[in-house]
Formats: C-alpha cells, structure tokens, sequence
C-alpha cells in the first residue's frame, strides 16, 4: 500500500525557516514527479512546488519562488521543501503527493506567526 509521511512543520515566526520532510513507501518512488501542496483554513489546494524523478527539474509558484527549494533522496524515498523567508500566508497544512490534485496523507502543518 502506497504511503506518505510528512515532518518537520511547526510554529516560526515571520522570516524564519522550516524544511519539510516526505518519506514514502508502497510504490515506486524513483520514477514518480513529486508535489508538495498546501491548504490554508477555508481555502482550497495549492500547488507549491514539484519536482521530477531525477530531481533535475524543479518548478515553483510564485508565491513561493526564491523562498523554498525542493529536492529529493530517491535513495531514501523522501523528498523535501527547504522553506526560507516564511510569511503569514504560507500558515498552512502542507501535504505532498504524485498528484498535485489530490491529498492522501495527513501533511504536516506549518504556522507562521509573531
């Protein structure tokens, strides 16, 4: 059965930094782009970031462009999102995936705040 795990969230104040951690398991990781997205109260999906299998392509939203990095150990099956510069708006839970449309872990929350 296909798994995912996500850590490293937590409460930090404006400015500072996170990284995110995604481990998975039940499928084969290597092959699959990665996604991480979030979801803020009452709002709905967002797609933050991704990355291909070979961790040689990374895309980002421009709400998050030049703050976060993503990578990934495809020998650990785990893929991360080294957020930096954190604001308010990017209080959220955040959850990755192979599908940037869907949510089928529990994410880790992230809440930005003085």
């Amino acid at each position: 059965e296909a798994q995912l795990v996500e850590s490293g969230g937590g409460l930090v104040q404006p400015g500072g930094s996170l990284r995110l951690s995604c481990v998975a398991s039940g499928f084969a990781f290597s092959i699959y782009r990665m996604y991480w997205v979030r979801q803020a109260p009452g709002k709905g999906l967002e797609w933050v970031s991704f990355i291909k299998s070979d961790g040689g392509t990374t895309g980002y939203a421009d709400s998050v462009k030049g703050r976060f990095t993503i990578s990934r150990d495809n020998a650990k099956n785990t893929v991360f999102l080294q957020m930096n510069n954190l604001k308010s708006e990017d209080t959220a839970r955040y959850y990755c995936n192979t599908d940037p449309n869907k949510i089928r872990s529990q994410g880790t929350q992230v809440t930005v705040s003085s």
